[in-house]
């Protein structure tokens, strides 16, 4: 099968950075299903995976990257009972798998949610990990009624113009919140206003004063989606006995005196915990993507897809990772195709 991977890791400039292989197809057991990828999307983590080991370590045999993918299933293990071959799906898979940037990936069914029916491969591929990140970490996280009964509370989405802040407007609106989106380019703030951002403020500016401009001396609720170089805002920001959460595993100070003052709460989302460490509550990722399915279908949430690049080769992967490492990509960039 063909397939893009890596050999060592290098800076994505270096034309070797990824490389075209054939490799063998794989098997499914167990629950495993075998996927058919016919899209699939790059995320930060990606470039983060690709930077990860210095040049020197060689990867024998190459390694494949990639996490979210849409497709077709082709074949299924003995134990699998969600899905059948044919079944339209999509998921962002494993980290400790092979990837998605290939011909057919192997991934556990309990992760894997029906592709909704409205969208096709490249917009169903710009959607599962930001959409697991985003709703475990309002819903799972930081324990937001998903279906309405915490409608009116606000919360503060830092970052809303990338993948995962840009699924998030969606599903917090979905649930009633009013939401402050940051946004400091024209292109950005024109894109969370169209994703249903009740307020803009820009994070290269001061966001405590912007906030309070907005008569809100404290936010119910606050999602870092970039990095934690905000972390001084966010903690003057919650609301006493509020909650924060974030994806960053970063290095940067985070005074705690303020939050322990206020009794409040600080989370770490990583979505792919439920499948590195096999927990009890895996299938939760099946039921959450099926969910958002549903309410794509039924028109209350739209794809968060900005860029396509065709077909899925070394040369487009490596121009994908380039606009991730820019900072400045908004929505999601899709390979579709080999």
């Amino acid at each position: 099968m063909k397939a893009v991977a890596l050999t060592r890791y290098l800076p994505v400039t270096d034309a070797e950075a990824f490389v075209d292989v054939d490799l063998p197809k794989p098997v499914a057991t167990g629950r495993d299903i075998l996927v058919a990828v016919r899209a699939v999307s790059v995320n930060p983590v990606d470039t983060k995976v690709r930077k990860s080991k210095g040049a020197d370590v060689v990867e024998n045999p190459p390694r494949v990257l990639g996490y979210d993918a849409a497709g077709v299933v082709e074949a299924i293990g003995p134990d699998v009972t969600l899905f059948a071959i044919g079944d339209e799906v999509y998921y962002s898979g494993d980290i400790t798998r092979s990837g998605s940037n290939a011909e057919f990936q192997l991934v556990d069914e309990r992760i894997v949610g029906r592709k909704p029916a409205s969208l096709d491969f490249a917009q169903a591929a710009a959607l599962p990990l930001t959409t697991i990140t985003a709703y475990e970490s309002f819903f799972d996280r930081l324990g937001i009624d998903r279906d309405g009964a915490d409608a009116g509370q606000s919360i503060l989405i830092i970052g809303a113009g990338g993948g995962v802040g840009s699924i998030g407007i969606q599903l917090a609106k979905a649930a009633g919140l009013v939401v402050i989106a940051t946004a400091s380019r024209p292109e950005t703030r024109d894109w969370v206003t169209a994703l249903g951002a009740d307020h803009i403020v820009d994070h290269r500016a001061d966001m405590v004063a912007q906030v309070r401009a907005l008569g809100m001396q404290h936010v119910d609720h606050i999602a870092v989606f970039n990095d934690m170089r905000h972390w001084d805002a966010a903690v003057e920001l919650i609301r006493p006995q509020g909650g924060i959460v974030s994806i960053d595993n970063t290095d940067v100070p985070m005074p705690m005196a303020m939050m322990k003052t206020k009794a409040a709460s600080l989370h770490w989302e990583f979505m792919f915990a439920r499948a590195m460490f096999q927990t009890d509550d895996m299938q939760a990722q099946h039921d959450l993507l099926t969910y958002v399915a549903d309410e794509i279908d039924a028109g209350r949430i739209r794809t968060t897809l900005d860029t396509v690049l065709r077909p899925i080769n070394a040369e487009n992967l490596r121009k994908a990772h380039a606009m991730i490492e820019t900072g400045t990509a908004k929505g999601k960039i899709v390979l579709e195709l080999f």
